[in-house]
């Protein structure tokens, strides 16, 4: 499996704050069945001042770290970017690690706050969309307006935003509520991706089996896995 969001990388976000926490994540991934763990530290400016070429670095060194244990788990570098104006900035700067590229389109993950959906985020979209940059909006289920509404998602979808939903979610870990909407977008057949979003050991492990297991249970097996292993692949490649 490929697991396309995740935070490993210690101390560059609200990750693993030391190293031996990150190989611990790692071999939990390994363990699990994935293959190739695509790192996206969060860019959220005044937050997380995180660009392409320290992410970069960072997975470069960890790779380093992750060879030295003996943890058989390929790296990928791209980003989680919380949706704001910077953004056209640092599209135009080539500040943002994109996941990965699909029908001429380069892949951004876009995340919206966890409360709400943002008055001109349509217009962001489609600004991105006319640079051939199609945002994959992460975790929407998790979102407290779609958890309310599931219609707010659809116009982004609409507009050929792709979707990637949290493994954890589909098993109700984030609550009742996400786990419906989680369920209906994969029953809407909205869903791009499942990945793991995961940021530590206890509480938000690389747990991408889980997720699988239970969209197959909703989408069947085939299906389940075209989320976790070849539509990953057709955007990242194999690194």
């Amino acid at each position: 499996m490929i697991d396309c969001h995740c935070h490993f990388l210690p101390n560059i976000d609200d990750g693993p704050a030391s190293l031996d926490e990150s190989l611990l994540l790692a071999k939990m991934a390994v363990d699990n069945g994935i293959k190739l763990s695509i790192m996206t530290p969060h860019i959220h400016p005044g937050r997380y001042r995180n660009q392409k070429e320290n992410i970069e670095q960072a997975v470069a060194d960890f790779q380093t770290e992750l060879k030295k244990n003996n943890i058989p788990l390929k790296l990928g570098a791209a980003a989680e970017v919380r949706i704001g104006p910077e953004i056209l900035t640092m599209v135009q700067e080539g500040g943002i690690p994109f996941l990965g590229e699909l029908d001429g389109y380069k892949i951004l993950l876009l995340e919206f706050p966890h409360e709400t959906i943002p008055v001109g985020s349509e217009n962001l979209v489609d600004w991105l969309l006319k640079r051939k940059i199609r945002p994959m909006i992460v975790h929407p289920e998790r979102n407290k307006e779609v958890m309310r509404d599931l219609s707010k998602i659809t116009s982004y979808v609409r507009r050929g935003c792709l979707l990637q939903i949290t493994a954890a979610s589909i098993v109700n870990r984030f609550g009742k509520q996400a786990g419906i909407r989680a369920k209906e977008m994969l029953e809407e057949g909205w869903v791009s991706i499942i990945a793991t979003d995961a940021h530590n050991i206890q509480y938000r492990p690389p747990d991408l089996a889980a997720g699988r297991d239970a969209a197959a249970k909703i989408i069947g097996i085939d299906q389940a896995n075209k989320l976790v292993v070849d539509n990953p692949r057709n955007i990242v490649g194999t690194i």
